[in-house]
């Protein structure tokens, strides 16, 4: 019996003694925009097989986020959501981009979003309403699959083969409504387009009546870090002049990127 309580006692230890480096972790990652495994494991004293452990754990319940491009780690939306201020870890790109989404928007009057990956989710973190009676609304921090929305489509052409090889490998990926593109040749192709065009178009692929266009802000690598989007009932996109709007929404995303200190932008 003696034996039986000390494993519980060391177990309860081991424990709390993980729930407090997981932690630890935490407030190092959300010290930086960006950071490494090994200045992880410098600035905490902890063994990079540790480090490594507990940024898996936290990357799979979604408080980290890991870039595919360059490795590094930073905090995702949720743990920002958790906190209750979804404005805090974007508070510069939403800065930037606050002036184009008011422009595409003055250009169209049709509402305009900026959103980010997360995932194989595009969350909303900012948007300038249509003045229109009809006009589309999304809630700040809601998250929509990425492989059926203009904004999310225009990050993923955009982001590193591996992370899409994942998502090919998940068809055929679940439809939200008939127009969804769900197999990896279909998607393939989408992508191709969209990196010809430097826009996506998206028609009723994530909700009937609804369609969108979106345009990725790339980083130094090329690489989606957020998008312009802009949402419109399907027959009032339609009316618009899309090989106008798209490469100017393209514009403006590439201005962004320059004022954020992107050089591919």
């Amino acid at each position: 019996m003696a034996e039986a309580v000390v494993r519980s006692k060391a177990g309860k230890a081991a424990g709390v003694q993980s729930v407090e480096r997981a932690f630890a972790l935490l407030e190092h990652v959300a010290a930086r925009e960006e950071i490494g495994l090994a200045e992880l494991g410098r600035e905490t004293g902890l063994q990079p097989s540790t480090v490594h452990r507990l940024l898996a754990t936290l990357v799979r319940c979604g408080y980290v986020i890991q870039d595919g491009a360059n490795g590094r780690y930073r905090l995702s939306h949720k743990v920002v959501a958790l906190a209750g201020n979804p404005e805090l870890r974007t508070a510069r790109l939403r800065t930037t981009a606050r002036p184009h989404l008011q422009a595409i928007r003055d250009a169209t009057d049709e509402t305009t979003n900026l959103v980010v990956l997360e995932g194989l989710s595009a969350a909303y973190i900012d948007q300038v309403e249509s003045s229109r009676a009809v006009r589309m609304f999304t809630e700040i921090g809601r998250r929509a699959v990425a492989y059926a929305t203009g904004g999310g489509k225009a990050m993923l052409a955009f982001r590193p083969d591996k992370e899409l090889a994942a998502l090919y490998d998940a068809e055929p990926l679940p439809a939200r409504t008939d127009h969804t593109v769900t197999g990896a040749d279909g998607l393939r192709e989408e992508f191709e387009r969209i990196r010809a065009w430097g826009y996506a178009v998206e028609r009723e692929e994530y909700e009937t009546g609804v369609g969108c266009l979106g345009a990725p802000i790339l980083d130094d690598a090329g690489h989606a870090a957020a998008a312009l989007s802009l949402s419109a009932p399907i027959a009032r996109l339609h009316a618009l002049d899309l090989d106008a709007v798209g490469p100017m929404m393209a514009r403006h995303a590439a201005e962004i990127a320059r004022q954020l200190g992107y050089r591919a932008g």
